[in-house]
């Protein structure tokens, strides 16, 4: 039987998908949560939040992910970073999948990705998991309910964690697998009940298609000042850097905390939702964030939690230090209703350096940029993983590796291209420790990241005095109001300064070594922008 409001010409036996047991079409969180309940799927939190964990899968799994490998993509797709997958692998796939899910009850959501309706795209998403269904309405952009009416899918996800795969018969590397077929436009998910696995083969589709027509596709946060889309702001980085806490500032409106196009009209949220990490959360630092763990509908994976208050513990990293919630945009006072905004005035790259030796704040040409986007950079501390006793530079390009289909000089190309047209002006900043590495120095003062961010989006710290940096060759401001200037200079904050030189040299070579796989692709100025 079939629940729920749909197009009466696109349900599930309309793409061939038959022999389910109930159907339950856009349900609204009330009703997903109730069955999720019912299910036993999780509990229900403070506020109505659900609590959720996600077994074994507590992440992604990067190198479960495949690319079917079809005429149509064969030669634009990085395969050095892309596993590949047989068309017959895939066939064999799907039709093990539907045979598994023969009988059982289904949960579909119709959404769209991407904010900018001229390259939004349409997704349904056939879910297992009721609650995977609330997540995904959060990740995503709803339809008016009326467009749900008339709503036909430009792509079909479909996700399924008791499938388990077959390496041999599928093509794949494990049981766990996630599957993306071009040709049929369908992504199948089996294996692994973590939710994030949904919203991210979405920006890795979009981050293949958008390209194609000329619109960068970034993994960053996004802002705007108030009543003025025009001075937009976009800030790359990788876990742990400060993306969606510096984006969220009280002073600008919140395009998106992750995912972005840039096309010839402006910046637009590909997303409806945010997806923030909560370990030590506090409501003192991020109380907009810390509010939402207590709201109606918010999904919270993998946390510990009081078992008769139902208070969460921020500081419990037992099951995973990646528990995060998710939860509707609307849920931040500052939101951008149609999370939209201009060309980015600045554009952030953040660093988290347990080396302790880069500068908080670095102004790049646009040869510079282009290297640290390409570069990718921040590191590992000791404890954060078995084997870790000193910092360990992680190098992702694009700040995003795992989820770009293409080349990296494909996105790197295009954001010199809209920087160089659109005049925006690039930082670096460095949220990790100063006064020596990690296990010697502090981690940098977040007043002190702040001010900087501000003096650099309100324009001040464009005229500022700067010194040419001996390592990276970028432009350090020597004052900027508000920060002491010790901290503007690294190397003066350390107590052995020879120490803190042998460092620079080793995290100068460290990027030297990793870069030197993008040096065929890129051209002289690039190259010339690399070190010094």
């Amino acid at each position: 039987m079939t629940f729920g409001r749909v197009n009466p010409n696109f349900r599930l036996e309309d793409q061939g998908i038959e022999g389910l047991g109930n159907v339950y079409y856009n349900l609204m969180e009330p009703a997903l949560i109730e069955a999720a309940l019912k299910k036993g799927e999780g509990t229900l939190g403070k506020g109505g939040a659900f609590l959720v964990t996600t077994g074994k899968f507590t992440g992604r799994s990067p190198k479960d992910k495949h690319i079917v490998k079809t005429d149509s993509v064969a030669d634009t797709i990085w395969w050095e970073n892309n596993a590949e997958m047989s068309p017959e692998g895939f066939d064999a796939l799907y039709e093990d999948m539907l045979t598994h899910m023969a009988g059982k009850d289904y949960f579909v959501q119709d959404l769209t990705g991407g904010a900018d309706p001229k390259y939004a795209i349409d997704v349904r998403f056939v879910t297992e998991l009721a609650w995977h269904g609330v997540f995904i309405r959060h990740m995503m952009r709803r339809p008016a309910r009326e467009d749900l009416d008339s709503f036909t899918a430009d792509w079909t996800v479909i996700n399924c964690p008791t499938f388990q795969a077959n390496p041999e018969r599928h093509n794949c590397r494990t049981e766990t697998v996630i599957a993306m077929n071009f040709d049929k436009k369908m992504i199948l998910i089996g294996g692994t009940e973590y939710a994030g696995e949904n919203k991210k083969s979405i920006f890795t589709l979009l981050n293949y298609i958008l390209p194609g027509k000329g619109i960068m596709a970034m993994h960053c946060s996004a802002n705007h000042a108030k009543g003025n889309p025009v001075d937009t702001a976009v800030f790359f980085g990788l876990s742990g850097t400060g993306k969606t806490t510096l984006s969220a500032d009280p002073e600008r409106v919140l395009i998106g905390d992750d995912e972005h196009g840039w096309s010839d009209r402006g910046t637009f949220n590909f997303e409806g939702g945010c997806y923030a990490k909560t370990i030590n959360l506090s409501a003192e630092a991020e109380p907009e964030i810390h509010a939402t763990t207590e709201k109606f509908g918010t999904v919270i994976e993998n946390m510990t939690f009081d078992p008769e208050t139902f208070d969460l513990n921020f500081e419990d990293d037992s099951l995973t230090a990646n528990m995060r919630c998710a939860y509707p945009l609307h849920y931040i006072s500052n939101a951008s209703e149609n999370a939209l905004g201009g060309h980015p005035k600045n554009i952030i790259m953040l660093t988290c350096d347990a080396f302790g030796v880069l500068p908080p704040i670095a102004r790049l040409t646009p040869a510079q940029a282009m290297y640290h986007f390409l570069s990718g950079f921040t590191s590992k501390v000791a404890g954060t993983e078995r084997g870790v006793t000193e910092p360990e530079p992680t190098f992702s390009t694009c700040f995003g590796a795992p989820f770009m289909p293409r080349r990296p000089e494909a996105y790197g190309n295009l954001l010199r291209e809209k920087i160089a047209k659109h005049g925006a002006t690039c930082w670096l900043v460095n949220t990790g420790w100063t006064g020596g590495a990690y296990g010697t120095g502090s981690r940098m003062p977040i007043k002190a990241t702040r001010a900087l961010l501000h003096a650099a989006l309100n324009g001040s710290l464009a005229a500022a005095e700067f010194r040419k940096d001996p390592n990276f060759g970028f432009d350090v401001p020597v004052h900027v109001e508000g920060v002491p200037e010790l901290l503007l200079d690294p190397r003066k904050t350390w107590d052995d300064k020879a120490a803190y030189d042998a460092q620079a040299q080793k995290l100068v070579a460290m990027f030297a070594d990793n870069f030197e796989q993008y040096v065929p692709y890129i051209d002289d100025d690039v190259k010339a922008a690399a070190i010094g």
